[in-house]
């Protein structure tokens, strides 16, 4: 379905053109939302300057030559040179009944969207900052999926370096077939902590376990296999939590440290040979133009350790490097901690200055703030250590499922399990992504779990109850499905207004990485209905065409309330 403002684009782009020449026709109208009409074009303050003219003259000029008839109301200029659009109810409702709401159309030329998030760590727990990077990256990935753009997840989880050696030798200590090395599926955190107790009071484990480094990165075949079943138990860890979260990475998305190992060397010698990497202090490094420290000195990215190892930055330029080459991405989003910023403005200036990358091609951090608890810092135990994820997650299950058992609706055991998952994960899930993703947000169950506000279950209860109601209409055999549209009541026009901005979120989630704008619409399309729902009878309106009309809408809505939470990661519930 076309958007309202591509189409009001292209009105304006026939309109510049001819009122000043074709020159003018690409132009950007500068369409916003406004408070006086629905819409609000401002382009002709910065032509003004340009053409040496007055905003008002502009605008006259333009709005002389805009065609609109039959889809809004004559166009008033407002202030200094505001064109004011206001759709006509008709023009909406045509709309509404020709095109699915939920559709979109097919991009002309579809991207390869690379996306690099969640990245947990094998044999250690998931805890609540991976949150914001699995919830946000996959939401990205959904939207441009919806969108019709090919989306490539690389889950880059930490499974190489040198603590493998300390997990391998007490891997072979406690039995690799052992219920205590089955444990690392349910307590990573117990595995790990074991181990690197042993290392730090045993000489002996801790010399097995670097001379067993050694053997890893050298290729060892029995250390290798010995690897990968710690990965394996990890990989079983990770799915248990996706499954929760019902995020969409798979096994087939992972694409570790270990992946880029044997490109390391690779990296460093090509760097080397281009000029852009040097000895300094023992090291070898990249010193990327623009980038100086505190003391002015240039600021160096360490691709080679002076013991011979390999660091972050230079896997993080192997997979760039092997994005661009390899899987010839269009555009590579890193969904990673906003701490990290300089160091990914970094690799993505060498990757660039050894033209491993097309020109084109768009390297972004999409950078992710912290979750904090009501302290104001960052959330953790009242140990001080990171909250394990799992148990958050068990809490919202568990505090979701009381509230239910406190409402008037009777659930089998099944269904208040299903729906309990169904709300409680949805709400936090909701509460994270319905605020910018470089920003804070502090972490509180009670808020997320409201079914008022901007919440989820105020979103899952506007859908559930759209439910309802169709349910009671089809237990009355009324069809409404091809009726006719009518949008004579105000609350009516602004639902189907709102209705007809699904396609405009999703492109602004898609172009800004911005998940936040599709939670923003939802809750305004949310409100819009609850006001409809209040001043609008529908099963009872006065008469069977106004009723099918109605009815329509609400189905409408709850279709584009699905997309656009299911683009989210969130469910809506038969009942709530």
């Amino acid at each position: 379905m076309p958007t309202l403002t591509s189409l009001l684009t292209d009105r304006f782009a026939a309109a510049l053109s001819a009122a000043f020449g074709e020159d003018f026709a690409d132009r950007d109208p500068v369409i916003r939302s406004s408070q006086f009409a629905d819409f609000q074009a401002n382009v002709a303050l910065p032509l003004a300057k340009e053409l040496g003219a007055k905003p008002r003259e502009i605008a006259g000029q333009i709005v002389e030559h805009l065609d609109l008839a039959g889809v809004c109301q004559p166009p008033e200029i407002s202030g200094p040179g505001f064109i004011n659009l206001t759709f006509l109810p008709e023009f909406l409702a045509g709309v509404l009944e020709a095109e699915d709401a939920t559709a979109v159309d097919a991009p002309s030329d579809p991207q390869r969207i690379v996306i690099d998030y969640s990245a947990p760590n094998v044999a250690k727990e998931m805890h609540v900052g991976h949150l914001r990077t699995t919830v946000v990256g996959d939401a990205l990935a959904r939207t441009h999926e919806y969108l019709g753009n090919t989306v490539i997840r690389q889950n880059h989880i930490g499974d190489w370096g040198t603590p493998f050696g300390m997990l391998i030798e007490h891997l072979l200590d406690v039995g690799i077939d052992s219920e205590t090395a089955q444990t690392i599926a349910e307590d990573p955190n117990a595995f790990y902590q074991a181990a690197r107790a042993k290392f730090d009071a045993d000489e002996d484990f801790a010399t097995r376990a670097r001379t067993r480094v050694v053997a890893l990165q050298g290729g060892d075949a029995q250390t290798l296999e010995l690897w990968d079943r710690l990965v394996g138990y990890s990989r079983e860890y990770f799915n248990h939590i996706y499954s929760l979260l019902d995020v969409t990475l798979r096994d087939a998305d992972l694409a570790g440290e270990s992946t880029y190992n044997d490109d390391l060397e690779a990296v460093c010698d090509d760097l080397e040979a281009q000029g852009l990497a040097r000895m300094s202090d023992g090291a070898l490094c990249v010193f990327p133009e623009g980038y100086t420290g505190r003391d002015g000195q240039p600021l160096p990215l360490i691709i080679r350790k002076s013991d011979g190892g390999y660091g972050y930055a230079t896997t993080d330029l192997a997979a760039v490097r092997r994005r661009a080459q390899v899987l010839h991405a269009d555009r590579v989003l890193y969904v990673v901690g906003a701490p990290q910023a300089l160091h990914f403005e970094m690799v993505f200036a060498t990757a660039r200055a050894a033209g491993w990358v097309p020109e084109d091609m768009v390297l972004e951090h999409v950078k992710i703030g912290n979750v904090l608890g009501s302290d104001g810092k960052i959330l953790r135990t009242r140990s001080g250590k990171p909250l394990r994820l799992a148990e958050l997650l068990d809490e919202a299950i568990a505090r979701a499922k009381v509230t239910l058992e406190e409402s008037n609706v009777e659930f089998s055991p099944e269904e208040a399990n299903e729906v309990a998952r169904i709300v409680g994960i949805g709400a936090v899930k909701y509460a994270d992504l319905s605020v910018a993703h470089d920003t804070s947000y502090t972490f509180d169950l009670d808020r997320m779990l409201a079914p008022i506000g901007n919440t989820a279950p105020y979103l899952q209860y506007a859908g559930a109850r759209i439910r309802s109601i169709l349910r009671r209409a089809a237990a009355e055999d009324i069809t409404f499905a091809d009726s006719p549209i009518h949008l004579g009541e105000q609350s009516e026009r602004e639902l189907a207004l709102a209705i007809l901005g699904f396609p405009d979120a999703l492109a602004e989630v898609a172009a800004g990485s911005q998940p936040h704008r599709m939670a923003t619409y939802l809750f305004d399309l949310a409100q819009a209905f609850t006001t409809f729902y209040e001043q609008c009878p529908v099963l009872t309106a006065a008469t069977p065409e106004l009723r099918a009309s109605r009815l329509r809408l609400s189905a409408t809505v709850l279709s584009v309330l699905e997309a656009g939470l299911s683009v989210l990661g969130i469910r809506v519930p038969e009942r709530m």
